[in-house]
């Protein structure tokens, strides 16, 4: 698959991470040489260099560190999103991890607040109907969890 603007490009490497984000998990690579986790996935560690990396899950918890509104965009399918709000958030785990915020009132938002993920499922390609890849976003309350195991995460406007 190749990527777009709003179709992440997804190959066998970042299979995994996308495949645990439709079951409505958030996984975040951690270094075996030296320990430290990091975001976005990578075949190597980009503080050691080391390739000894594996796959862990990550909280789901995170702070907001920075944010902006977005009014007009008129790339597809942002353009029927609009305002929405593009942020960066420092993940419980200590990575930081751009994303949006959602289900939180703009005049509401503030740094440090803390935020917990969701996952937006996508609906195939066209106007406004995402990209058919879930994606995870933060909003200020924990998500419920699935109905059922292998229920896929809850769909988030």
């Amino acid at each position: 698959m190749t990527g777009t603007a709003a179709t992440p490009d997804i190959d066998a490497f970042t299979r995994t991470y996308w495949d645990a984000a439709a079951e409505g998990r958030l996984l975040i690579r951690q270094c075996a040489a030296c320990g430290r986790p990091h975001h976005y996935p990578r075949e190597f560690c980009p503080y050691c260099w080391s390739e000894d990396v594996t796959w862990r899950p990550a909280s789901g918890r995170a702070t907001l560190y920075t944010w902006s509104v977005v009014h007009r965009n008129d790339l597809p399918p942002f353009g029927d999103r609009v305002p929405y709000v593009p942020a960066v958030v420092d993940l419980a785990e200590g990575p930081r991890m751009m994303t949006e915020v959602v289900g939180c009132a703009q005049d509401d938002l503030r740094i440090g607040m803390e935020l917990y993920v969701r996952f937006r499922a996508g609906s195939g390609s066209g106007s406004g109907g995402g990209c058919g890849v879930t994606v995870p976003v933060f909003g200020p309350d924990p998500a419920p969890a699935p109905a059922a195991p292998g229920a896929g995460p809850p769909d988030v406007p």
